[in-house]
């Protein structure tokens, strides 16, 4: 059973209530000489002391928990499997416990676990959303039998599940404007070394690789580092200003993004992410189980792009919030020979056309984004 996890430690009401009454009864017996009152405020107090003691008894648990499988598409079925261990030594424990799957709790029944065993439960991960799903601690509430007072405490480390977008088939994949080696892509004739950056040189470079000019003005040798660019880069810009976003629109952006990163990977062709308010590092599929939205600077984004001109094929995804921003990202078509924008979300009433600077897919989501890229002859 799945419920919110709202267990509180401490006195409940009737544990206060009974604690007042213990102080006015001792107070008024002494004070005015009734002793039947002092004996009935002395019994509450008594309670109040066995219940602390009791709720205090810590039991000693061993707990583990395995997610499978930890990384998971959206939609598709994930499991914990917990193990509960009781490692005391003199007694069964039955316990209430309550383990926490994300925003909610899992209810654990721990009924006379006895000294040396151990118990195992599984459950359901929801999946039904992408992110991160946090798994645990286990919490075990003790209570005493008259409900005066509750104490929680967590056992176990806390797991995290991570619900990728769900990805959507593709079958074309950008072939960009340069050729592979191997022959994969045939656009042009040949495919090309080109100038990457300087370094400072190491023992084992090839001397034909020092840049002169530039190490007399440093002082050290330095060597040119080269860039094959002989297969096709594609390179993702994703929109997480939450001002592009209407909806469910950031979600259906993701999914399209999800989906060109492992149609990239499928084809052997390098890809890079990126997003308009963050730094992506990390696999790409978890950068974009954690992207969020946020402020977001687009046009200093752009610059960067611009400037490192890091691929080919420029692809920027947006909501129906980032229509007025087509222009700006048509202008890195100086940069990226391809460049191709997807509005996700609710359709305008004045579709953006496609031009000879940048081609366009609008769509209500990440499957029908998927239909119109494997329509598109601009590849």
């Amino acid at each position: 059973m799945r419920r919110p996890a709202t267990t509180r430690s401490g006195l409940t009401g009737r544990g206060i209530g009974l604690i007042a009454a213990a102080v006015l009864l001792l107070g008024g017996g002494f004070r005015y000489g009734y002793p039947d009152l002092a004996l009935l405020g002395a019994a509450a107090g008594i309670a109040v002391l066995a219940a602390v003691v009791f709720a205090l008894w810590r039991p000693r648990l061993g707990v583990t928990r395995v997610a499978d499988p930890d990384r998971v598409a959206r939609g598709e079925p994930a499991n914990v499997t917990l193990t509960i261990s009781n490692t005391s030594r003199m007694r069964a424990a039955t316990l209430v416990a309550t383990d926490r799957c994300g925003s909610a709790s899992v209810e654990v029944p721990l009924l006379r676990l006895r000294a040396g065993h151990d118990t195992v439960e599984s459950y359901p991960v929801p999946t039904h959303r992408r992110g991160l799903v946090p798994i645990g601690p286990l919490h075990v509430t003790r209570r005493d039998p008259l409900g005066l007072i509750t104490l929680a405490r967590g056992y176990g480390e806390t797991i995290v599940v991570r619900v990728h977008p769900k990805v959507h088939p593709l079958r074309a994949t950008p072939a960009g404007l340069t050729r592979s080696l191997d022959g994969n892509v045939d656009k042009v004739p040949h495919g090309s070394v080109a100038f990457d950056t300087l370094r400072e040189y190491v023992p084992g470079d090839e001397l034909r690789r020092v840049h002169w000019r530039s190490s007399a003005k440093v002082g050290e040798l330095m060597v040119r580092e080269q860039l094959d660019t002989a297969e096709p880069t594609i390179v993702v810009l994703l929109d997480d200003r939450a001002a592009a976003h209407h909806g469910d629109s950031f979600e259906d952006a993701c999914e399209a993004a999800a989906s060109i990163v492992v149609a990239a990977v499928r084809e052997d062709l390098p890809v890079s992410l990126h997003l308009v308010g963050g730094s992506a590092t990390g696999p790409h599929l978890d950068v974009l189980t954690e992207a969020a939205l946020g402020d977001g600077d687009l046009a200093a984004t752009l610059r960067r792009l611009r400037a490192q001109k890091i691929g080919d094929t420029l692809i920027f995804l947006t909501g129906p919030g980032g229509r007025d921003d087509l222009g700006a990202v048509s202008g890195l078509r100086s940069a990226y020979p391809i460049a191709l924008a997807g509005i996700l979300g609710d359709r305008d009433s004045s579709p953006a056309a496609a031009t000879d600077r940048l081609l366009v897919i609008e769509a209500a989501d990440g499957a029908e984004f998927a239909a119109a890229w494997d329509g598109m002859r601009g590849w």
